[in-house]
């Protein structure tokens, strides 16, 4: 199918409610980490693609837009690979993005801390595949809010202003349609994955690796 729109935007800025949204607007499918919960198998090609192997047609063969881990942390490559492809970067502020993510994503002794417990476990070798900028630091507020701005920076020095849109959390409809040149829905912008929905969700899924 090929990408048409790369999310550049880090899990924890909104993106689950972008993977709403993208596909109300008709830019779905579109992945989203709890697309590699649901197809574990597709684990074997994100540890393939850290290793510097990518085959980024298989991983998005059924989708037609990307947000949130593990494609961010490869938005160079996929706005690469896909040159006709728009860039979506979603931000928010560092020290409120370094909370949510100690409250859900990175939890200390969470979901993250037990995979990497054990490093020779396949779902170590997934987290390590997208993470290696940051995952000896994920508990380190400087550090992390530091890579965030460095990672936000890094994309708007990179991507040229007509094909990137910096998509601030909160800001609904109206900056997306803009951008993609489609109208502003009837229906409210989705708001999804409150911290409470995902500890909720997490509760309810034991990912495993094939």
């Amino acid at each position: 199918m090929g990408l048409d729109v790369v999310g550049a935007g880090l899990g924890r800025t909104g993106t689950k409610s972008l993977q709403t949204a993208l596909t109300m607007l008709g830019l779905g499918p579109c992945h989203h980490m709890v697309e590699v919960f649901a197809h574990p198998e597709s684990m074997a090609l994100w540890i393939e693609a850290g290793a510097g192997r990518p085959d980024w047609d298989a991983i998005f063969k059924d989708y037609r837009s990307m947000v949130d881990y593990p494609g961010a942390a490869y938005w160079r490559e996929l706005a690469d690979h896909y040159p006709h492809a728009k860039v979506l970067l979603s931000v928010r502020d560092p020290d409120q993005w370094f909370d949510s993510t100690q409250a859900t994503i990175f939890a200390p002794n969470g979901g993250v801390d037990r995979a990497m417990a054990d490093p020779d476990s396949p779902m170590a070798a997934f987290f390590r595949s997208f993470s290696g900028k940051f995952n000896a630091h994920i508990h380190d507020r400087a550090q992390m809010t530091d890579y965030f701005r460095r990672h936000n920076e890094e994309v708007r020095a990179t991507i040229p202003p007509k094909r990137l849109l910096v998509y601030e959390v909160g800001s609904g409809w109206e900056p997306l349609c803009a951008f993609f040149g489609v109208p502003v829905p009837a229906e409210p912008y989705p708001s999804e994955n409150s911290r409470a929905e995902f500890v909720a969700r997490v509760a309810s899924m034991t990912p495993t690796a094939p």
